[in-house]
């Protein structure tokens, strides 16, 4: 039943991420405005000087936090990294990787190299993606310069 249930997740979330993003013109920055369940991110994008760099020629792929993803953040923690220019931006880099890495250039125990410098590893289990704990919810949103999976919370590199 569990299978089940989570094949179904998957098969819909790979038929509606192209809907989502049909014709993909938008970047990933317009892409995630546009979603409207990114305005933490966005504004944590904004606050660290990264717009124009993931508004650029890409390719980047973004495992992106939804808003609910930071709310599981400890109380205090987001305020914190706004006023902490480094950190922010070396948590918000760690999400990032260079080029386009679709769902399917994924495998079990992979890790790729984020923007960063630190790698992430990747594991998929009974069709479930993960990627450093955090649960891709929907992969494979294109854009212009990349391509964005949504994850369900914030993966947070060595300090």
């Amino acid at each position: 039943m569990i299978r089940t249930t989570m094949t179904a997740i998957a098969l819909s979330t790979i038929v509606a991420a192209p809907a989502f993003a049909e014709g993909h013109s938008a970047d990933i920055v317009d892409t995630a405005v546009a979603a409207g369940n990114f305005t933490t991110l966005v504004a944590a994008v904004e606050a660290a000087g990264l717009v124009d760099t993931l508004k650029g020629e890409g390719p980047f792929t973004v495992f992106a936090p939804t808003d609910d993803a930071f709310s599981l953040l400890p109380e205090g923690t987001v305020p914190t990294l706004l006023e902490n220019i480094p950190s922010l931006t070396g948590v918000l880099t760690y999400h990032v990787v260079p080029g386009k890495v679709m769902s399917s250039d994924l495998s079990d125990g992979m890790t790729a190299e984020t923007v960063n410098g630190q790698s992430v590893t990747i594991t998929i289990e009974e069709g479930v993606v993960m990627v450093d704990g955090a649960t891709v919810t929907t992969a494979d949103i294109e854009t212009s310069n990349g391509v964005i999976h949504v994850i369900d919370s914030v993966i947070l590199p060595s300090m």
